[in-house]
């Protein structure tokens, strides 16, 4: 599974993303540009770690409808970003570990 982290990854989940086998890119900000580049259009799924960016989500399934959304992040999300994501977990809750593992399934 290809796996774009975006986003200040505080808690590694890109790493343990990594260690579940799958190829991930990273981005500090995911803009439309930075998202194109990173691969945005092969994505099997977009892991989110800053609430702040909230509307890359938007940005991320116009690019590729299929996507899997996922938030790895503290807070909590404008309406308009739920309803475009699949999975939100609180870090205090779930370790990243856990997280990648969900992802596989």
């Amino acid at each position: 599974m290809n796996v774009i982290v975006a986003g200040i990854d505080d808690h590694d989940i890109a790493a343990a993303i990594e260690a579940e086998g799958h190829a991930v890119s990273r981005v500090d900000i995911a803009n439309r540009p930075g998202l194109e580049e990173a691969g945005i259009l092969e994505t099997d799924a977009f892991v989110l770690t800053e609430m702040e960016q909230a509307t890359t989500i938007s940005v991320a399934k116009d690019l590729n409808e299929d996507l899997k959304v996922v938030v790895y992040a503290e807070g909590s999300l404008p309406e308009f970003a739920t309803r475009q994501t699949d999975l939100m977990v609180d870090p205090a809750l779930l370790d990243p570990e856990a997280v990648a593992a969900e992802l596989s399934a």
